[in-house]
């Protein structure tokens, strides 16, 4: 929350409660997107290995505009049309070795706590209705948009309205934004509540998700950079607005992957899919690799050369794995040089990984310790035990990364 590193003090103990941001499954979900839930889902095994119970959510966004446009466009009914994107979505990521979260909602499953949200929301003054829809005043809460740092002193007094669940561009919309879509003739995506007839707007979808599953107070909340617009601050008024507690205190925001330096798009026909990658004769871990290896709050280029480059480095650090595992030597007890450097598996690993999920910095580390050790063991240096070890160590380390063995 203050946009800086701070070491993470869970709320209680060593449980953590995590919200990533899923995908809007009326379309499927590109490279890109996988970047983003990559770099969550190495969080949360992350967190596992260091000993913390982790209740996370995965959530699906399944009634915003766009796919209801969607739907109508294809002519086919919404549920068609998310049913088959959600099975697309949970086949690739299952290729790409993420993690099952423990909860994967819908917004569409969530519309009770969609509805007492908004109800409390327009008790409390900080909402109310405009015709048959609900709208929330940002200047009825006490400190919004502190996640990006707005100025409120700025935010016009005259009210307007923004009746849509997303716009273009990366910029602030400076009105009330839309919580609920009031029934309108034709519509056929709607729900008979206490609140009348219709659904819940986007910007109540995610805050309803989170507290129903999670509660009102969580530790970390995930998702990628668009979102740090908008969207974020709207969820964190909604939720906050409604409990007068905090409601996450660590927010991490993963940057765009661009393809040869330009942001992915339809219009530009640059958009690229896993099979694209996969046709290519890139492996399922070649992949997971690409993507992960970079900071997450740092933009990555996707050009042919990086992920020739990035999969040789892969490539050549599982010979070197697979050399180690031979455990023929004639050595039979361990060296200090050797010991020291299989200490330093794990410290390395940690010490990187610690600091903001440092991943290609931790890698890069793994790669120079275990290019010592092969050297070592081409020098019949290595003892049986050091080899043993060695793939122990590292085995406890891909339980994080899945790209070092391909059955961890």
């Amino acid at each position: 929350m203050s946009r800086k590193k701070e070491v993470f003090k869970p709320l209680k103990g060593k449980n953590v409660k995590m919200f990533t941001c899923g995908p809007s499954i009326y379309q499927r979900s590109h490279i890109g997107n996988y970047r983003t839930f990559l770099y969550e889902d190495i969080l949360h095994r992350y967190l596992i290995y260091l000993g913390y119970e982790v209740e996370r959510v995965l959530n699906f966004t399944d009634i915003e505009d766009k796919a209801i446009a969607e739907a109508e466009k294809q002519d086919i009914t919404l549920e068609e049309l998310t049913s088959r994107v959600a099975d697309q979505f949970l086949e690739d990521a299952r290729h790409l070795k993420m993690k099952p979260p423990t909860y994967n909602p819908r917004s569409s499953t969530t519309i009770d706590q969609a509805v007492y949200l908004i109800k409390v929301l327009i008790e409390k003054r900080c909402a109310y209705r405009g015709g048959k829809d609900v709208f929330f005043d940002p200047l009825k809460f006490k400190g919004f948009g502190k996640l990006y740092g707005l100025d409120m002193s700025r935010w016009p007094k005259k009210r307007r309205r923004f009746r849509k669940d997303t716009y273009p561009g990366m910029r602030w919309n400076l009105g009330d934004f839309i919580l609920w879509h009031g029934y309108k003739k034709d519509d056929v995506v709607y729900w008979e509540t206490e609140i009348g007839r219709g659904r819940p707007a986007w910007n109540i979808q995610d805050a309803a998700m989170a507290t129903k599953h999670l509660g009102f107070q969580i530790d970390i909340y995930c998702g990628g950079v668009d979102n740090l617009y908008r969207h974020h601050d709207y969820t964190i008024a909604v939720a906050e607005a409604v409990s007068d507690e905090e409601f996450a205190p660590y927010w991490l925001h993963g940057e765009h992957l661009l393809v040869d330096g330009e942001k992915m798009s339809k219009s530009k026909g640059n958009v690229v899919y896993l099979d694209n990658l996969l046709k290519e004769g890139y492996s399922l871990e070649h992949i997971r690799f690409y993507l992960i290896y970079g900071h997450y709050r740092k933009k990555m280029n996707l050009t042919k050369e990086r992920l020739q480059e990035t999969s040789k480095k892969l490539d050549d650090f599982k010979k070197m794995v697979i050399g180690l595992t031979d455990k023929e030597t004639g050595v039979t007890e361990s060296n200090k040089t050797a010991k020291n450097l299989i200490d330093s598996l794990t410290h390395h690993f940690e010490e990187r990984m610690n600091d903001d999920l440092d991943i290609k910095g931790s890698f890069d580390t793994l790669f120079e310790i275990v290019s010592k050790l092969s050297l070592l063991k081409r020098e019949d240096r290595l003892s049986r035990d050091n080899c043993q070890r060695i793939v122990q160590e590292l085995r406890k380390i891909d339980r994080v990364l899945q790209v070092i063995f391909s059955n961890n």
